[in-house]
């Protein structure tokens, strides 16, 4: 059992422990799993609902899990991503850093001359002497990763998924409603007309009695 929890310890410091912004996303996600299955949960045990309101409801349950899901994922950990490359290539850094930089001619002096910091393809954890820095880089580094996935997470919940739930129910609220409609309008039998002897005995029923002398 200790040895189990240690191994579990282990595991969560390697994924987790140099990356706090990962951790914000991927616990994030469970957050809204656990809860779209709390909800999706509730629904299937109401007495109070009907088979075919739940036939409806939970579906729906399951596509806005979908929409709060993706949604939350993409946003964030794309927000978290980009301001880590701005990091990793010294676009974003910090003074300590950019002294670093340019005491091994990451920074030229010389303005005609192009830096290599801020190229895609730099990477500053990857450079030499990097000992030097690399408390000061990775807390920074975990700091705007924190930063952007607490921005990405709210930019996601509280305007983004909001629209795109909104609409997505508002498609599948006219589809139902048109649905409906054309069930209803296919429902209704057509009025059986009379014939013709029906109607001269109607006729005569109703008048015969006013015509007797």
């Amino acid at each position: 059992m200790n040895l189990s929890f240690s191994n579990f310890k282990s595991t969560l410091y390697k994924n987790y422990g140099e990356n706090p912004g990962r951790m914000l996303v991927h616990t994030g996600v469970l957050g809204w799993i656990l809860s779209s299955l709390a909800q999706i949960s509730a629904v299937l045990v109401n007495d109070k609902l009907s088979p075919e309101q739940k036939s409806f409801l939970v579906p729906q349950e399951f596509a806005d899990a979908a929409v709060n899901i993706i949604s939350f994922y993409v946003i964030t950990n794309s927000l978290k991503n980009f301001a880590s490359k701005l990091v990793s290539t010294g676009k974003l850094t910090t003074p300590h850093i950019k002294e670093f930089l340019a005491k091994n001619n990451f920074i030229s002096k010389n303005p005609n001359t192009k830096d290599k910091v801020g190229n895609m393809d730099f990477d500053i954890s990857k450079v030499a002497n990097f000992d030097e820095i690399s408390t000061d880089y990775k807390n920074f580094k975990n700091g705007v990763d924190v930063v952007a996935s607490t921005l990405g997470s709210i930019l996601s919940c509280n305007i983004v998924t909001p629209i795109l739930r909104n609409n997505f129910a508002a498609r599948e609220q006219k589809k139902i409603i048109d649905r409906n409609g054309y069930t209803k309008k296919n429902s209704v039998e057509r009025p059986r007309g009379i014939t013709m002897n029906e109607f001269q005995n109607n006729v005569y029923q109703k008048y015969s009695g006013s015509m007797r002398i």
